[in-house]
């Protein structure tokens, strides 16, 4: 007897690309000076429950921190290629946390997905999917509008490293 319930539902998924005019390694380097890394103690207090760690955090923390970076461009090494691809998660515990208490269905897509990599001429390149567009299938207002932040603040970064 099967005991699981399977349920499917297409959404639609709105996917950006930013295209710089600098090369690879300028805009990787622009990009990790702009995003720090994830303070772990963060993620700590807030399983502990700390609530004035998270505000102060909330008032004077980063709006967005890399979580981790994978470098994709090796994983090309096994067919020959050699090309710079990098893949990071980036986001904020805080935030995550903001949509994760109303839709726990939302730790899917946080931290955020972004991929940097070169093009043919060697420069750097960023694609995503648009935060408010995954977030938007909950059908929980509160939810869809941290993903309109996140839209907001990742394009910010992602502009910035790539001017």
């Amino acid at each position: 007897m099967n005991k699981a319930t399977i349920t499917l539902q297409t959404i639609s998924v709105e996917h950006i690309r930013i295209q710089s005019e600098r090369p690879f390694p300028e805009v990787r380097s622009k990009l990790e000076d702009l995003l720090p890394r994830l303070d772990q103690s963060i993620s700590e207090a807030l399983s502990r429950g700390d609530r004035e760690r998270a505000k102060a955090y909330e008032a004077t923390g980063p709006k967005l921190s890399s979580f981790l970076v994978r470098d994709h461009g090796a994983l090309l090494h096994v067919a020959g290629l050699q090309f710079s691809a990098l893949q990071y998660e980036i986001g904020n515990p805080l935030t995550a946390s903001k949509m994760t208490r109303y839709q726990l269905g939302a730790c899917l897509y946080a931290p955020l997905r972004v991929a940097l990599f070169e093009d043919q001429q060697g420069r750097g390149v960023f694609e995503y999917d648009k935060p408010s567009s995954f977030f938007g299938q909950f059908g929980d207002d509160r939810v869809t509008d941290v993903g309109r932040y996140l839209d907001s603040a990742l394009e910010s970064v992602l502009i910035a490293a790539a001017s």
